[in-house]
């Protein structure tokens, strides 16, 4: 072992009870935040009697752009258990509710040499495929040493995730020379993880899995109804995925729309369940029509906002749409994935904070299918004009919907890559 590698296992080893300490304090609002945390330190059941395949999806939005995979490697290797690990509480859910008992789903060891000895011994994988970037020291030591090869799929580094990277370089570098393949998005993500050290022998231009999209068709069906219940000759906007500092310039923005379009209805969705309440709460103050999903009734037509304090319903809100505000980008999240409403044909608009999706919005932008505002006052008069505007937004939907058709493909691609790794 490298004396790099052997400073931060220490480091590790004092930081872990720091991460359990604030999964107790995260669990006083939801307790299922201690559920399950033995999963964590590698107790697991033992797997014997197929072989595995082990893929790691950190969270929920990397789930989703790994649904399409996991479903093509659940049909490719049907003599294989295909285990799916994930770090956090949303991803889980999204695990078993889209795949239920067609895979072994876990949560992720930490990378401390007990947790990944067991994990790595009662699961025993053949392959590890990591989604996007998850450069994990002590994990990629114990693949490279039991065999296990190592594939990063759809592997993604922004600007600002690899300046991070690159304060601990030599770590990394050594870190990535244990894999098999780095399946690079796109050339500028080849580039960064070239410059922390990945040679050409492992690195790959794939392509972006995020644009071999599968729309689930419940879901679209259940946001026709929803329309029904609204009326469908309202205007929606649909704000997605928002995050802490987004709420409040969203409701703000909203009540500047409504003196002009005064029949819209916004549809509020927070990336986080555990601040369902505190937007619902934020939302009442505006003193307008109210109401959540989660209480259980039909929408009523008089509402002027809704909560969407629902999982594994977003594409239910995107189907249900006009027009589609990605959050994560007024604040300095970095966006989320604007292929989703593209693919069902829904204009898009967000805030200046898109670098986790850098290679994706430029697309969009050329092809007139969303618009990446500098501040809250541009993405007020970019939404307006699109309400005002239905031949715009039917315009940039197609153009949205199309660039999609265009790129899909990537996947046929990876499996060849994985099964020769």
């Amino acid at each position: 072992m490298s004396i790099r590698r052997l400073i931060y296992s220490i480091a590790i080893y004092f930081l872990v009870p720091i991460i359990v300490l604030r999964l107790f304090i995260r669990s006083r609002k939801n307790p299922a935040f201690l559920h399950r945390i033995l999963e964590r330190f590698g107790f697991i059941p033992t797997i014997t009697d197929k072989p595995v395949i082990w893929l790691h999806a950190v969270s929920v939005g990397e789930v989703l752009a790994a649904k399409p995979l996991i479903n093509r490697l659940i049909e490719q290797y049907h003599n294989h258990h295909i285990l799916v690990t994930c770090t956090t509480l949303t991803g889980s859910e999204a695990l078993q509710n889209t795949f239920a008992s067609r895979i072994k789903h876990y949560y992720f060891p930490y990378d401390l040499f007990g947790s990944l000895r067991r994990f790595i011994k009662r699961s025993q994988p053949s392959k590890l495929i990591i989604m996007e970037t998850e450069i994990w020291p002590n994990l990629y030591a114990s693949c490279k040493k039991q065999n296990i090869p190592i594939i990063i799929a759809n592997a993604r580094l922004s600007q600002r995730a690899m300046k991070s990277y690159l304060k601990l370089q030599t770590l990394v570098a050594e870190t990535l020379s244990n894999v098999c393949l780095i399946a690079a998005r796109g050339k500028e993500d080849a580039k960064h993880f070239k410059q922390l050290g990945a040679t050409d022998k492992h690195l790959q231009v794939i392509g972006n899995i995020k644009f071999d999209l599968e729309l689930p068709e419940q879901q679209i069906d259940m946001g026709k109804v929803f329309r029904q219940q609204w009326g469908e000759n309202r205007l929606v906007l649909v704000a997605a995925s928002t995050h802490k500092g987004e709420d409040a310039p969203i409701l703000s923005i909203y009540q500047k729309l409504l003196e002009s379009v005064p029949d819209l209805l916004l549809v509020l969705v927070p990336r986080h369940p555990e601040r369902f309440d505190e937007v619902y709460q934020l939302a009442q103050q505006t003193d307008l029509q109210v109401q959540r999903r989660s209480s259980g009734d039909s929408f009523q037509q008089h509402n002027q906002i809704i909560i969407g304090d629902s999982m594994g319903e977003m594409f239910s809100w995107y189907a249900a749409a006009d027009i589609v505000f990605m959050g994560g980008s007024l604040v300095e999240t970095g966006g989320h994935n604007p292929l989703e409403p593209a693919a069902l044909a829904k204009p898009v608009v967000c805030g200046p904070y898109t670098f986790n999706f850098s290679e994706l919005f430029p697309l969009l932008e050329k092809q007139g299918a969303a618009w990446v505002m500098q501040d809250e006052q541009s993405v007020y008069e970019q939404l307006l004009t699109l309400l005002n505007k239905p031949e715009l937004r039917a315009k940039a939907g197609n153009a949205g919907k199309s660039l999609l058709e265009q790129h899909q493909g990537v996947i046929d691609v990876l499996l060849e890559k994985i099964a020769s790794c």
